[in-house]
């Protein structure tokens, strides 16, 4: 007599996993950003690039920017869900940045509407950035938030 525990296991393992669908709210960010400070006053300025890695699992961001102090900012960040072979996913969408001076950095992306913040560290973090989609979706705007003040404003739109 077959084991039918044994076999839907096999058959489980066999069926290839799909990304969480809750990835698809990135699509509006794939392509090409020019980022700016609207206040004039230089935060941040320079280029982020989305592209999904094949599969579909993560989304890579390039940020290439350079800071109000003349710093160059590059790097690579991987978003998606944390997944481990035998444990289910995060249920957050976790991002890690590799940055071009050493560092790494881990956010908390959520995407509700037009609108989408990024918590550094952990979900509920108080460094966090809030912003908006225009109603076409080739702008976004919004602000870096960090306790006690300073953080910033930034405005992205879309060149390609």
């Amino acid at each position: 007599m077959a084991d039918n525990n044994a076999t839907d296991d096999a058959q489980a393992r066999q069926q290839p996993p799909e990304p969480n669908p809750d990835l698809r709210s990135l699509d509006r960010l794939v392509g090409t950003w020019e980022v700016s400070d609207p206040s004039g006053a230089g935060a941040i300025n320079g280029r982020s690039t989305f592209a999904w890695m094949e599969g579909g699992f993560f989304l890579i961001h390039r940020p290439d920017f350079v800071d109000g102090d003349g710093r160059q900012i590059k790097g690579i960040e991987v978003i998606g869900h944390e997944r481990t072979f035998g444990v289910e996913p995060s249920e957050d969408i976790k991002t890690r940045f590799y940055g071009n001076t050493g560092e790494t950095l881990d956010y908390v992306w959520e995407m509700e509407g037009d609108t989408f913040r990024i918590w550094f560290g952990e979900r509920g973090s108080p460094d966090y950035y809030e912003g908006t989609f225009s109603a076409d979706g080739d702008t976004f705007s919004g602000a870096w938030h960090y306790p006690g003040g300073g953080g910033y404003e930034a405005t992205a739109t879309r060149v390609e």
